[in-house]
């Protein structure tokens, strides 16, 4: 396979939509740097699929500094990534009267506030490298509808919303496209305790879609043929409004 010299840093690529994001760009030439937070051992799984074209970073996307120290580090070792697609993110649901400070700390902090604790200390090497980069962010069908029981994710989604339709305007005249990727309901770790025939009947494709079936539209917007798409948001739901 011919590589393309583009390297994609994807955040929570250990499993589900970053891994198979990850292994989708990986066989399509890009270079790419995985991310996990605690679990190494899936992170490493993830590279041996991947090959020799790939390094791990670990580190607390809720955590600033140490965001800030372990991505500036790389990108002094290594150069500029060409892509971001900020993929790691957390769900405590619970309906409000119920839920805990922690859990909208916890959930805000991470998948929100992770936005921000990456692209930040990122930004200006992106600008500088003149790159024509790609930013590709994970929302969900929960920040465009709400969801009962997940006001914290809801808000954070909707919020990761506005962050890239907002940063999108601020990087367009440089040829950097920032969008946004909103899942219904994937297969995944996060949604194997639904109750699931009775989801599936909220979904006009009847069925939880894949997620390869998400990591092909991360794909496209990664390409060339994507050059003109920016403040996007790109539901993958099976047709849910």
């Amino acid at each position: 396979m011919e590589r393309n010299n583009k390297e994609v840093l994807i955040t929570g690529s250990s499993r589900g939509i970053g891994r198979a994001a990850a292994i989708l760009l990986a066989q399509n030439g890009y270079d790419i740097v995985l991310h996990c937070n605690k679990n190494i051992d899936k992170a490493k799984e993830v590279q041996k699929e991947i090959g020799q074209n790939s390094r791990i970073l670990q580190f607390d996307i809720s955590n600033r500094e140490e965001t800030k120290r372990v991505l500036l580090d790389d990108i002094e070792k290594n150069g500029v990534y060409y892509g971001i697609v900020l993929n790691a993110g957390i769900a405590q649901d619970n309906v409000l009267p119920a839920m805990e400070d922690s859990e909208w700390d916890n959930v805000i902090n991470t998948n929100l506030g992770g936005f921000y604790n990456v692209i930040k200390p990122l930004i200006m090497p992106i600008i500088q490298s003149k790159k024509k980069n790609r930013i590709i962010a994970l929302s969900s069908i929960s920040g465009i509808t709400g969801n009962r029981g997940q006001m914290n994710y809801s808000a954070s989604k909707a919020g990761i919303i506005g962050a890239v339709k907002a940063l999108s305007l601020e990087v367009a005249k440089r040829g950097i496209t920032v969008n946004c990727v909103a899942p219904g309901v994937i297969e995944s770790d996060m949604t194997v305790d639904l109750p699931k025939e009775q989801v599936i009947n909220m979904i006009p494709m009847k069925r939880f879609g894949k997620p390869e079936e998400v990591a092909a539209v991360i794909n496209f917007l990664m390409s060339e043929g994507a050059s003109y798409i920016t403040g996007q948001v790109i539901s993958v739901n099976g047709g849910m409004c």
